[in-house]
């Protein structure tokens, strides 16, 4: 199983950023994916989440700035980041999970003028 996280960088703030996770080894279609985060000498936190349904969840910090979306067909997933601020700085891990939890490597997010 492998979950490669593109897409990091560095951003102003206000600046957009898309995170993309492809996935391979797994039935993509069956596993709830979504995005986390970790902040340095914080916890990992959830970003937000799309359901095999489609449908999709978001920590309130991020609701209507980050959009989450997937494609079945390529086995996708990807984050739509807009008005970065900086406290989006963190590292963001892709994750999938069915019976069991797979994660990316991660890529780093750094929001800073």
């Amino acid at each position: 199983v492998q979950l490669q996280a593109s897409g990091g960088g560095l951003v102003q703030p206000g600046g957009s950023l898309r995170l993309s996770c492809a996935a391979s080894g797994i039935a993509f279609s069956i596993h709830n994916m979504g995005w986390y985060r970790q902040a340095p000498g914080e916890r990992r936190e959830l970003v937000a989440t799309i359901f095999r349904s489609g449908i999709t969840n978001y920590a309130d910090s991020v609701k209507g700035r980050f959009t989450i979306s997937r494609d079945n067909a390529k086995n996708t997933v990807d984050l739509q980041m807009n008005s970065l601020k900086p406290e989006d700085t963190a590292v963001y891990y892709c994750n999938a999970r069915f019976v069991q939890d797979y994660w990316g490597q991660g890529t780093l997010v750094t929001v800073s003028s």
